[in-house]
């Protein structure tokens, strides 16, 4: 080889190099950007749960938000509209947790009647565990404020886990086909709320009377329902 093509070589090598660690360098800033990213979101998540949890909902601002995480105001727009969507954030964070364990192990060999207990027992729990969330979250998924993808996308994800519940029943023969599973949901998801409302107003007041109650209303739908 030639000397100049050695050092054509050698150049063309320097630049591979050089582009290669600017790539690289990019890569980096960018994983330091979402992290960033998302510790500056967990903040904001945190500030709105501990004064959601201390002042109320109603009574916590955006700004009031943005002085606990530490931000300014106009940083938290960049991660919410308001502070509607931080509740929801919350929420699906927590149900998140609770529906993953709910599908993991709920469908192995258990009865229709407990699927259906068992997976609103984890939505009553959460519910209720704390009034002023469980109040705030009824409002938010009946009477939202502001229509969004987030709200929908919530909605969605009950519905997905109670048609898998009742397609499951049917093809078992434990539920007619001739029953329309959404409307299936609907009525059963209506049981449901008369409970919630029930422990709000003080008609229950254990876990166990709510589970009872479930177990019985539940029972009696299904009877009608099946073959």
């Amino acid at each position: 080889m030639k000397t100049s093509n050695l050092f054509d070589f050698l150049d063309n090598i320097n630049i591979i190099d050089k582009l290669e660690r600017i790539r690289l360098c990019g890569v980096v800033m960018a994983g330091i950007r979402e992290q960033k990213k998302s510790e500056t979101r967990q903040a904001i998540y945190n500030a709105a749960v501990y004064l959601f949890s201390e002042k109320g909902f109603e009574a916590t601002s955006i700004e009031d938000i943005a002085q606990v995480a530490g931000i300014g105001k106009t940083t938290i727009y960049g991660y919410f509209s308001n502070k509607d969507e931080i509740f929801l954030y919350y929420c699906d964070s927590q149900l998140d947790l609770a529906f993953s364990q709910f599908e993991k192990d709920s469908f192995e060999g258990r009865p229709v009647l407990e699927k259906l207990v068992r997976f609103f027992m984890f939505k009553f729990r959460f519910v209720t565990e704390n009034p002023e969330f469980g109040r705030q979250m009824m409002r938010e998924m009946f009477f939202p404020r502001h229509s969004s993808e987030q709200v929908k996308q919530h909605d969605q994800r009950y519905f997905e886990i109670l048609d898998a519940i009742f397609k499951n029943a049917q093809e078992q023969g434990n539920i007619s086909k001739e029953h329309d599973r959404f409307m299936l949901t609907v009525h059963f998801f209506s049981l449901y709320l008369g409970v919630v409302t029930g422990w709000f107003k003080g008609y229950v007041t254990t876990f166990d009377d709510a589970e009872n109650a479930m177990r019985s209303l539940f029972g009696q739908a299904l009877m009608g329902v099946q073959l």
